[in-house]
């Protein structure tokens, strides 16, 4: 089962984590910060990853601007890009590779996983849209030229 990792540098700054690893088979990444009585670790799904994207082609550019993220169920993690010593860029199977993820905003999704992902479903349910890639109700929500080919790369 192939993974990719990331060990962070010797001396870490503060509220970099300690380790990373994209576990390709299970779809998630484990991400270990360091507390001060025992390590604290998260597993997020790539999904949940690519759907919370902090780029502005998922988050807008002002309050309220968020697009909702279809057919993203099964999307995976090529390649994991270190930003300096404060944020990690994944490039994502569906051509998505513009979210910076910050050590800060990498713990936020972790501490708030669980209603961020009940909230994602929520929102899919009332628009009507899916998590499946395939799935005729996302239609609506895809320009032509992002699946003219037949997948979404946005």
């Amino acid at each position: 089962m192939s993974q990719l990792h990331y060990i962070a540098p010797t001396r870490p700054l503060a509220k970099a984590p300690v380790n990373i690893v994209a576990h390709q088979g299970s779809q998630y990444l484990e991400i270990e910060f360091a507390g001060p009585e025992h390590n604290i670790t998260h597993q997020l799904s790539f999904e949940l990853l690519r759907v919370y994207s902090p780029s502005a082609e998922v988050m807008g550019h002002g309050p309220n601007q968020a697009v909702l993220q279809v057919g993203k169920q099964g999307v995976g993690i090529k390649s994991i890009e270190l930003v300096g010593h404060y944020a990690i860029k994944p490039s994502f199977t569906d051509g998505h590779n513009s979210g910076l993820f910050t050590w800060d905003y990498l713990m936020w999704l972790g501490q708030n996983h669980e209603a961020l992902w009940a909230q994602y479903l929520t929102k899919l349910e009332m628009a009507g849209a899916s998590r499946h890639p395939d799935s005729p109700d996302n239609a609506r929500f895809l320009s032509p030229s992002k699946h003219s080919d037949g997948g979404c790369h946005g």
